[in-house]
């Protein structure tokens, strides 16, 4: 696959840690990008991250409107259909992201997945499939794709190892991905054996300062 996504860059271009943060529907990389000095990680940290620009495509939810997307939604009803093909794709593309900082020299044990909305949901589905143990998942305010495929991957033995570090937050009051969504999902994974942490915000679907410090503490156990 030659398609290759367009990346903002910050923190230490050199660094030896690695974090790839995936923005939500209609976003951009630029999204999160001012979030790295709010994290207020040790002036020495090392750690390099990577915003990819979702690509550009239609959205049926949205009426066909085409704008940054990881992949189309039909609905966000929990029965819904999902786009298998376009969740795959963006697997793939955040793989090639991955294996960039893997020829960099970064170790995998190294490298956060993280995203936000719809950008956590490609985090979760490609971390879980990795073929290399990450540093962990961040996931924001979303929910587990294609969560029947993942049993039937689990029962193969193809899924990350179930002590891969997972951190799971939502909002109360979300209106778009419903809270219940994010917890349900928290479930399913601990049903197939890993230990995700869960943490919940009296806020809509947006990131509070109560988070960051969250992740800011989460981060710092897992890349300093």
């Amino acid at each position: 696959m030659s398609e290759t996504l367009d990346c903002i860059h910050a923190g230490n271009p050199a660094g030896d840690r690695a974090v790839i943060w995936l923005h939500g529907l209609g976003a951009s990389g630029h999204d999160f990008e001012p979030i790295v000095p709010e994290l207020d990680l040790p002036q020495n940290h090392g750690i390099h991250f990577v915003f990819p620009h979702a690509p550009r495509r239609p959205v049926t939810i949205n009426g066909g409107m085409v704008m940054p997307a990881w992949y189309d939604i039909y609905a966000l009803q929990a029965d819904a259909a999902e786009d298998e093909a376009g969740i795959k794709h963006a697997e793939q593309l955040i793989q090639k992201l991955i294996e960039e900082e893997l020829r960099r020299g970064v170790k995998a044990e190294n490298i956060v997945l993280a995203g936000f909305s719809q950008g956590g949901v490609i985090a979760l589905y490609t971390g879980l499939r990795f073929t290399e143990k990450l540093s962990g998942i961040l996931a924001l305010s979303c929910y587990l794709p294609l969560a029947a495929s993942l049993r039937a991957e689990a029962e193969q033995g193809d899924l990350a190892p179930r002590s891969l570090p997972i951190f799971q937050a939502h909002g109360l009051q979300d209106p778009v991905v419903a809270c219940a969504m994010g917890e349900n999902s928290k479930r399913y994974l601990q049903q197939l054996g890993y230990k995700p942490e869960w943490h919940s915000y009296p806020m809509q679907h947006s990131v509070c300062e109560e988070e960051i410090r969250d992740i800011a503490t989460w981060l710092k156990q897992r890349l300093c």
